[in-house]
């Protein structure tokens, strides 16, 4: 008899693999952003205006898109006061701005923000500023998880589940094309197929309408919007719903095409090998299907995205293949046990092999997203979705575990189905099968070989010992796929929940916001051309760093209260580099003098002229100065 396999070798190396993801979770990571994070505002959080801004600018950690609603500045009676809708400031899509009405009076004002980050996911949150001084408001904004709402709900629900769907569809399709192709004839398998085509389409449209009041807010009623529909389709994340339905349906035309070819025992005839391009057009529908998760959702922003895309597309084809294939195993061990029919060892053997060429791309792919996303060890306990991947390797190491109890149980039926050495050979032996079912059912039991056959005590002893595998096959192969189950779900809560580094970024820059003053403010004496009388200008720069400022001048008398003058000039000049003089181009106000619209090219001390007019004929020019800042930067990758 051929010597046993050794599946012990086989679980080193699944164990030699785990410890690779351990070991390269988050070594050496770089940032990689996705979900957006608010990074700064103008106005800032909680601060007190002397006058009324002309417009509110947020700006995030990546990319953002939003609608009509997305930005909304409410007064403290509760009344919107930005009359249009946000823009992108200066063309920079991570930021978004709103013009806000004239003459707002004092008090303290809301800004309520919700938009779509750019690996599709919606955030949203809200802070406070006040002009003159703050005061109470009546204005209320939700405070709430957006997956709390019932879109939210709903939306996660239909998620999770796409992705069983996109498995049972990839799995039975990889294991009728792969593993066993006679079993595309059977009726319990060909359900298994339609119903994981079925659960896709019907989730990938329950999506589609979904989308829009997920992005913006809505109640589910409004998913009969036919307009939101419209914005829907032409965003990355609903266009590739779209596209995933497309791909849906050429696959149902291949499946009904081809499944004539899927015949086996069900009508007698021996089962027909699926040719080549049927098996590539199905391997190319499962990349592309892959390919609408990925193209918009974590693996689409930050850094690496040529990489990371097809690096998701293979994560998910291989989660398919795994977890979609075990529950077709389960079914077919079930089926032709009730039905006494036999199942080729080899078929199990074949996998067997599969189910771990997709765990070992599962581990590589999964080592290299945690890389991007992590970032720390510290993260995986103090982030949600550190500690939702814990939860996610440790279910993975526990499905592995039994899933070497499997391969055991493999092994031990090929070692009873192979022929006993010595044995007689004959011309044309028969196919070795492998009895799943009932000792009692018609064929039970048996074992035909290529040798002669068994003893009457002998082939008891074998049936005995096989009906003891078998059952613990199929004990193995259905905890198993019920932990696929767990996997799946973890998977979809990780991809609604922000990565690490994301969560990290976005505190990062919140605390730098905070630590950063908000403005530069430059006082300039100057003689106002009385004996003794001295008066003072104040330059405020905010938020004094390069890029767009607000300028605003105001004028004191001797006395220390606000003087009115009929002109003021101020320009600006960076003597280091040659840069300059820019005019400013102050206006009067009534008041002050402003300008909301200053670019300032270089960080760096930046000389400030001044001249102040005090009546027809009298003028004076001063000089003062202030530091710029640079922009913000974030950790090199």
């Amino acid at each position: 008899m051929r010597p046993v396999p050794r599946p012990a070798r086989t679980s080193l190396t699944v164990l030699a693999l785990l410890a690779a993801v351990c070991a390269l979770l988050v070594a050496g990571a770089g940032p990689a952003l996705a979900h957006a994070g608010l990074s700064g505002s103008d106005p800032a959080d909680s601060t007190v205006l002397k006058e009324a801004p002309r417009h509110v600018t947020l700006t995030f950690t990546e990319s953002v898109t939003f609608s009509e609603d997305s930005l909304r500045v409410l007064s403290p009676e509760n009344r919107r006061v930005n009359p249009a809708p946000a823009q992108y400031a200066d063309g920079k899509s991570n930021t978004a701005r709103v013009q806000l009405s004239d003459e707002l009076p004092q008090g303290t004002y809301t800004v309520a923000w919700r938009v779509v980050s750019a690996d599709g996911h919606p955030i949203s949150g809200a802070f406070v500023f006040s002009v003159g001084k703050p005061s109470e408001t009546a204005a209320v904004v939700p405070d709430g998880s957006l997956d709390d709402s019932a879109v939210g709900r709903l939306y996660a629900f239909f998620r999770h589940l796409a992705y069983s769907g996109l498995a049972l569809l990839v799995g039975a399709a990889a294991f009728v094309a792969v593993c066993l192709p006679g079993a595309g004839g059977e009726r319990p398998v060909r359900r298994l197929l339609a119903a994981g085509w079925a659960v896709l389409v019907v989730s990938t449209a329950a999506l589609l309408l979904l989308r829009g009041p997920y992005e913006t807010g809505g109640p589910p009623t409004s998913v009969f919007d036919l307009s939101q529909l419209g914005r829907t389709v032409v965003g990355r994340p609903g266009a590739a719903l779209v596209v995933r339905l497309v791909l849906l349906a050429a696959a149902a035309v291949l499946l009904g095409r081809y499944a004539v070819r899927l015949r086996g025992p069900d009508d007698g005839a021996e089962p027909r090998d699926l040719g080549r391009r049927v098996r590539r057009v199905g391997v190319a529908l499962a990349l592309g299907l892959a390919f609408t998760w990925a193209a918009a959702e974590h693996a689409s922003a930050g850094i690496q995205v040529p990489l990371a895309v097809p690096v998701a597309v293979l994560h998910l084809v291989a989660m398919g293949v795994w977890l979609g294939g075990l529950v077709t195993l389960v079914i077919v061990l079930r089926s032709r046990g009730a039905a006494g029919r036999t199942v080729p060892a080899d078929a199990v053997a074949r996998f067997s092999t599969m189910a771990f060429a997709a765990v070992a791309v599962l581990v590589g792919t999964g080592v290299y997203q945690s890389w991007r996303q992590v970032g720390s060890w510290e993260a995986l306990t103090t982030t949600s979705y550190g500690r939702t991947l814990l939860v996610k390797v440790a279910v993975v190491v526990v499905v592995l575990w039994v899933a070497s109890f499997s391969r055991r149980w493999t092994a031990r039926l090929l070692h009873e189905a192979a022929p006993a050495a010595g044995t007689r050979t004959v011309p044309e032996p028969e196919r070795v099968k492998v009895t799943v079912g009932a000792p009692d059912a018609p064929g039970g039991g048996e074992v035909r070989g290529a040798g002669g056959p068994p003893s009457p005590e002998a082939g008891a002893d074998q049936r005995a010992h096989r009906r003891a595998h078998q059952r613990g096959l199929r004990r193995t192969v259905a905890v198993e796929a019920a932990l696929g189950v767990v996997v799946l779900a973890v998977s979809t809560v990780l991809t609604g929940t922000q990565p690490s580094r994301a969560a990290g970024e976005s505190a990062a820059a919140a605390v730098a916001a905070a630590q950063e003053p908000q403005a530069k403010v430059a006082t300039v004496p100057f003689d106002m051309g009385k004996a003794g009388h001295q008066g003072a200008v104040q330059i405020t720069l905010a938020p004094g760093r390069v890029g767009e400022n607000t300028v605003e001048a105001v004028v004191f008398s001797a006395d220390g209260g606000l003087a009115t003058v009929p002109e003021l000039r101020l320009t600006l000049t960076q003597e280091a580099l040659g840069i300059g003089p820019i005019d400013a181009k102050l206006k009067n106000q009534k008041g002050f003098w402003a300008v909301y619209d200053l670019q300032l090219p270089m960080p760096g001390e930046w000389t400030l002229d001044i001249t102040v007019r005090t009546s027809e004929i009298d003028q004076v020019t001063v000089r003062g100065s202030v530091h710029i800042a640079p922009l913000p930067r974030r950790p090199a990758a």
